[in-house]
């Protein structure tokens, strides 16, 4: 991809309803530019998400075709619905965050986005991204790279693999809002941007630009 050098262009891996400091990385750039020929990697965002639980974090994660340990270029890695897994994702949803302030404002239009079906996981990944994204009012250019470059072109921030469900990113300050079950287990940061959506509605987006 040609890079526009009069804006900034941040070049990410695709995330399963990313976390907060995804959107707060983002919200400071112009373009957004997923890689998607890179080889899977497993025990990462690009399959898994973290909700709010009554006592701690939930794992949602996508079961993906001949298992984790795969060496498939992300654009072809498939998703295996021999289980129910969208169901059961929206049910754990729907338990955690039924008494948020904003989830029925959000729990039809989410519910259909659970019924759609799900074949790839590049595919699934960006559509929830724009469903979030809808949601809290963000309107970033999103680009594909068109092949795999270890080294980027200049003038593009290369976070690829830096954000890890194993690791806690240094000097992360996410915002610190009322989460549902924070007064039995604390508070929970840098969850799924679901947990920001359904916790504060309309505010999302100006508390990521904090």
């Amino acid at each position: 991809m040609a890079v526009d050098t009069t804006k900034s262009t941040l070049l990410i891996e695709s995330q399963y309803f990313p976390n907060i400091t995804y959107y707060k990385t983002l919200i400071n750039l112009d373009i957004l530019l997923i890689e998607r020929y890179e080889h899977y990697q497993k025990l990462s965002f690009r399959n898994r998400c973290y909700i709010a639980g009554p006592n701690g974090r939930i794992l949602l994660s996508v079961p993906l075709a001949r298992g984790k340990n795969q060496r498939t270029v992300m654009k072809d890695v498939r998703i295996s619905n021999e289980e129910k897994w969208q169901g059961q994702h929206w049910k754990t949803l729907v338990s955690a965050y039924r008494r948020s302030p904003w989830f029925e404002y959000h729990e039809e239009s989410l519910g259909k986005l659970y019924e759609q079906p799900a074949e790839f996981l590049l595919d699934w990944n960006m559509a929830c991204f724009e469903w979030a994204n809808n949601v809290i009012g963000l309107s970033h250019p999103v680009a594909f790279t068109d092949t795999y470059n270890k080294e980027p072109d200049p003038g593009i921030t290369d976070l690829r693999d830096t954000m890890s469900p194993s690791e806690t990113i240094p000097g992360d300050t996410g915002p610190v809002y009322t989460q549902v079950f924070q007064e039995r287990v604390g508070f929970m940061p840098n969850l799924s941007i679901l947990d920001l959506i359904f916790c504060e509605g309309r505010r999302s987006l100006e508390l990521l630009k904090l």
